[in-house]
């Protein structure tokens, strides 16, 4: 047999078998597929468009944004970009942001893995009570405890403090039940090896379980950073004094001043850049945790 009619029959389509040039784009699979793909491309659409007229916004001229505006790409400028850096009050308030976010993951992360551990792995009465109990406050609506939990902030002289924006959050729920979870999967010989070896709670905590606990703790910190980042409510009731705005609430208050709508887009817009960022560096652990810990639950 020639060189040729070695490789004509390497590449000639054996029967049986349907290779990609023979497969019939008509097909119904094929038809089920470009229709998936085009719904799921008209979604991302949808749901991108929201973003697209707020850039698209934020580039007008100064007073040059009137409604219906239109969202078409011309004459764009970032000169609302520079007037919003060029107000004091947008760094303070970014600042004030900064604070609240990382403080409150720093803490919400050590008071989740801890209260996490004591439900998965100690054994005192009363624990499945208690943890399934603290689940069920999942299901009362926050506005619910809004009021009351202002109220009792407000008598503490916790308005215009950052212990008042930062203290009611740390006791997060949904922190502690994805730690428990997350906990769970751990070999309770790899604890009991660490206790045999004289180990303590506090030292097999640190020494064992948190290393451990590293991707599981990454997901949980941009979940808690975008929360509190975008967080507005709160902030609004807290913080009362223009220097204790966030940048949520410090943009909402740039729109009741009738300043040029493309300045408050511009602010918009420097406030989704840091969570968008967040999310673009962390979006691998939400997905392999989530789906990790949906599993082992």
């Amino acid at each position: 047999m020639s060189v040729v009619d070695t490789i004509n029959g390497l590449t000639r389509p054996s029967a049986g078998r349907r290779t990609t040039a023979t497969r019939d784009p008509f097909a119904p699979r094929g038809v089920a597929k470009v229709l998936t793909h085009l719904i799921a491309a008209v979604c991302a659409l949808v749901t991108m468009f929201p973003l697209y007229a707020m850039v698209i916004l934020s580039l007008r001229r100064p007073g040059a944004v009137e409604f219906p505006a239109s969202l078409v790409p011309w004459d764009l400028s970032v000169e609302s970009f520079g007037l919003i850096f060029a107000t004091p009050e947008v760094w303070r308030w970014m600042a004030n942001t900064l604070v609240y976010a990382l403080v409150s993951v720093v803490l919400i992360l050590l008071i989740s893995a801890m209260a996490g551990y004591a439900f998965a792995k100690r054994r005192f009465r009363g624990r499945e009570v208690m943890f399934w109990s603290l689940v069920s406050m999942l299901m009362v609506p926050y506005q619910v405890t809004l009021i009351p939990l202002f109220i009792l902030v407000a008598r503490s002289g916790g308005v215009d403090t950052y212990w008042g924006l930062i203290l009611p959050g740390l006791a997060n729920v949904q922190a502690v039940f994805l730690m428990r979870q997350f906990i769970m999967g751990i070999p309770d010989d790899l604890i009991e090896a660490a206790r045999i070896d004289g180990c303590g709670d506090w030292r097999i905590f640190a020494r064992i379980v948190l290393p451990l606990c590293r991707p599981i703790l990454a997901t949980l910190g941009i979940f808690v950073f975008l929360w509190h980042w975008n967080d507005f409510l709160w902030p609004l009731l807290v913080g009362q004094d223009p220097a204790m705005r966030t940048l949520t609430t410090g943009i909402a208050s740039l729109q009741a001043e009738q300043i040029p709508l493309s300045q408050v887009f511009a602010g918009s817009v420097v406030a989704f850049v840091p969570i968008f960022l967040a999310y673009l560096v962390g979006q691998r652990y939400i997905t392999d945790n989530a789906v990790a810990v949906g599993i082992k639950g």
